[in-house]
């Protein structure tokens, strides 16, 4: 039954003998629980990082839109204080990460409520704007069902006309059990196949068949939340870009990089930023700094940001730069038992002890040694290795 409907084979939970994993924890030779403790933190650290694949084609330009179900089912109060607070709470951190690491993509918003979908944010480069735009969202009313269908349509029909260079993808927060569409949901999901959008869904009541055929015939991913911690998880595993379609094409994109207009050494003149300019809530003023593009002279506040008169999108070195890692990404380190291979990490100089570390990661290019921590944060934040960089090698 699994292979004609293309399921995954794996058991449900319920589907397994017991566990009995209260034996996972045991004591050590002087009856303390720390050791074990620490080993099971270790590994749930390490899972992440372990998940990710390495040499896959990844797109650097992402245009994402986050649709989040507004019904009723989202006052149940199973994740604290309600499923919309929570969520609300997760997608600003959500949205803080995804600009940090992918700073030249762009991200809009969509809520599902009363049997229509309503859009949030267009697609833009801009953090604030979102999260702005989430404050506002705390108070809106949560009645009737959600229309996956209407959401996706919006979706789509926004992506449509993203270059075919970019990456497209859907990120849908389900809390719904039901869905309420005006006709047949297959003939979107035919549609989102063939325009090669990625849609993914992370449900927070149960799995839903049909949110599970839209992820397998858009080859996205699907899973359902445990806790608020899980939750947090299955949405940060979204800010790495997924790997690019086969059908997605390569192409040489025209790029600007700002500078700071002078004029012999005199301070800049006063004049107005375009991205404020026809912005009610916070009009332009007068200032004198900014980033000016380098085709049409147009003044900017912020970076990244696509040119509203000529259309060159405008960006820093160090936006490349944080865009390029994920398709060079640090070789995972060597996971060795604690044998005193060294007295302290390389990275933050703390002890190793055999206690608390139960495991350390050597560096297999400069055979420096170094604890959990700064293993995760080398790999995720910093993506380059401390010993590689400092030319500090540890072989004899």
């Amino acid at each position: 039954m699994a292979d004609i409907d293309g399921e995954d084979p794996k058991e449900y939970r319920w589907e397994t003998g017991y566990e009995k994993t209260w034996e996972a924890i045991k004591e050590d030779d002087d009856g303390l629980l720390d050791g074990a403790i620490a080993e099971i933190i270790q590994k749930a650290k390490r899972k992440r990082q372990a998940q990710k694949t390495q040499q896959n084609r990844l797109g650097m330009m992402r245009h994402l839109y986050i649709v989040l179900d507004c019904s009723e089912s989202m006052t149940v109060p199973d994740l604290k204080p309600t499923r919309m607070l929570c969520t609300i709470k997760l997608l600003e951190i959500f949205i803080e990460e995804f600009f940090d690491q992918n700073p030249i993509s762009q991200l809009g918003l969509i809520l599902l409520k009363g049997k229509r979908a309503e859009k949030l944010t267009e697609l833009t480069g801009t953090s604030k704007l979102h999260l702005k735009a989430l404050e506002g969202a705390s108070k809106i009313p949560l009645t009737s069902e959600p229309s996956l269908q209407n959401g996706l349509d919006l979706a789509m029909k926004a992506l449509k006309v993203v270059p075919s260079h970019a990456s497209r993808e859907i990120l849908i927060i389900m809390g719904s059990l039901t869905t309420c569409d005006p006709v047949d949901i297959n003939s979107t999901i035919n549609a989102l196949k063939v325009d090669n959008i990625r849609c993914s869904v992370i449900s927070l009541s149960a799995e839903i068949h049909v949110c599970r055929h839209l992820t397998q015939q858009t080859h996205g991913s699907y899973g359902a939340v445990l806790d608020d911690a899980h939750f947090r998880d299955q949405l940060l595993a979204h800010v790495d870009p997924p790997p690019a379609a086969q059908t997605q094409e390569n192409s040489l994109i025209k790029m600007g990089f700002p500078h700071a207009k002078m004029d012999g050494g005199k301070d800049p003149p006063l004049s107005m930023c375009m991205c404020h300019i026809e912005n009610t809530e916070e009009p332009s003023k007068l200032t004198s700094g900014g980033y000016h593009c380098p085709q049409c002279f147009s003044k900017y506040c912020e970076l990244p940001v696509e040119c509203q008169t000529c259309g060159l999108t405008l960006v820093s070195a160090p936006h490349l730069a944080r865009s390029y890692h994920h398709l060079f990404p640090v070789q995972h380190f060597t996971e060795l038992e604690f044998n005193a291979q060294a007295a302290n990490c390389y990275a933050c100089q703390k002890p190793l002890t055999e206690a608390l570390d139960k495991y350390v990661y050597r560096c297999e290019k400069c055979a420096q040694v170094y604890c959990i921590d700064c293993d995760i944060f080398i790999h995720e934040t910093l993506h380059t290795c401390v010993g590689c960089n400092t030319g500090n090698s540890n072989r004899n």
